[in-house]
């Protein structure tokens, strides 16, 4: 598996995954431009095989933001979605990021094991946030007002 910057072209095989992964919830295609198009944000595919297997973006700034994070079902439990975090997280590290933080669905258990070990924190809740389901709001630090790292890296 590589990691390497999504592109638009990537953009058929990712409206798959968002199908298949988030169903009614999923992106559309345009939601995807305009975010490849935004500056402070960053995307990341994972690929094996010539094929995108996962993706995932984060909007970067003082508390950055994990806007997506997916992989596709054949190809959980083989660290692709540990390794598209670790990426966002670098990257907020190099943009001086403060924090970041995300939404997960509160029954996606997995996800939230997955954000756990990665070094985020659960701090909140936001109701009917998917619509039908509450969202866990968890936050990971990455450094103190001084500017000192908090987190591991």
């Amino acid at each position: 598996m590589i990691l390497r910057p999504l592109r638009e072209h990537d953009l058929d095989r990712v409206m798959e995954l968002e199908r298949e992964l988030f169903g009614p919830g999923a992106w559309s295609r345009a939601a995807y431009r305009e975010e490849l198009a935004q500056a402070g944000r960053y995307y990341v595919a994972a690929e094996s095989d010539g094929v995108v297997v996962g993706y995932a973006g984060i909007a970067l700034g003082e508390d950055s933001e994990v806007m997506t994070v997916g992989v596709a079902t054949a190809h959980r439990g083989r660290g692709t979605g540990a390794a598209l975090l670790a990426d966002l997280v670098e990257r907020a590290r190099a943009a001086r990021a403060r924090h970041v933080f995300l939404e997960v669905r509160a029954g996606n258990l997995g996800a939230q094991r997955l954000y756990e070990r990665a070094g985020f924190e659960s701090i909140g809740t936001r109701p009917r946030y998917y619509g039908d389901e509450d969202a866990v709001v968890m936050r990971l630090t990455l450094r103190s007002g001084r500017g000192d790292l908090t987190a591991a890296p």
